[in-house]
């Protein structure tokens, strides 16, 4: 068991022990990133189309984290849409699959871009809120969460260093990828 952990703590060693990616897939995968972080950054945090499927699972997470009682289930909903991504990306890592992995990473920061615009709402609660419950029962997550915490007046101060975070996770994954193209043949 100490030899498996010390394999995964250990850094993602050398570029070479992960599967071949030709060097075209990484140039297609790369032109897909930048053109994707030029959309992103063109919507200055507005609702991009990925969000659509972010949300289905960010309010799946509600659901299913719910059964563990209402606190869990108020941050479950990030929770699980956080965990998705990563849960695939430790399995594409695992696997050594580098295009897998970098794609997993990549949404997983992009979710960090997602949850900054929620929680930079929190005082506001102008977006539209969504719910799979009672529709006369809609909540902000984190309205509630921060207030709960006494953090509510810095929602956007922390939303900024998530946003900040996010894109500095989906750069360094796309950066990572692009280093691929020193073994690809």
């Amino acid at each position: 068991m100490r030899e498996y952990l010390d394999s995964i703590v250990e850094w993602s060693g050398a570029l070479e022990d992960w599967r071949p990616v030709s060097r075209w897939a990484v140039l297609a995968w790369l032109v897909f990133y930048v053109l994707f972080l030029i959309y992103t950054f063109n919507m200055h945090g507005g609702y991009l189309f990925i969000d659509s499927a972010n949300l289905v699972v960010h309010e799946g997470g509600h659901m299913l984290f719910g059964w563990f009682g209402p606190t869990l289930g108020l941050w479950g909903g990030t929770i699980l849409q956080w965990l998705v991504p990563l849960l695939l990306a430790a399995y594409f890592f695992h696997e050594r699959q580098p295009a897998a992995f970098v794609f997993c990473m990549f949404f997983f920061f992009e979710n960090w871009l997602y949850t900054a615009t929620y929680m930079a709402d929190a005082r506001a609660m102008a977006l539209p809120l969504v719910t799979t419950g009672d529709s006369d029962y809609v909540e902000h997550d984190w309205n509630t969460i921060f207030s709960s915490l006494g953090l509510l007046a810095y929602d956007t101060r922390i939303a900024a260093i998530v946003r900040l975070m996010g894109w500095c996770g989906m750069l360094a994954s796309t950066a990572w990828l692009a280093a691929r193209l020193r073994t690809t043949r």
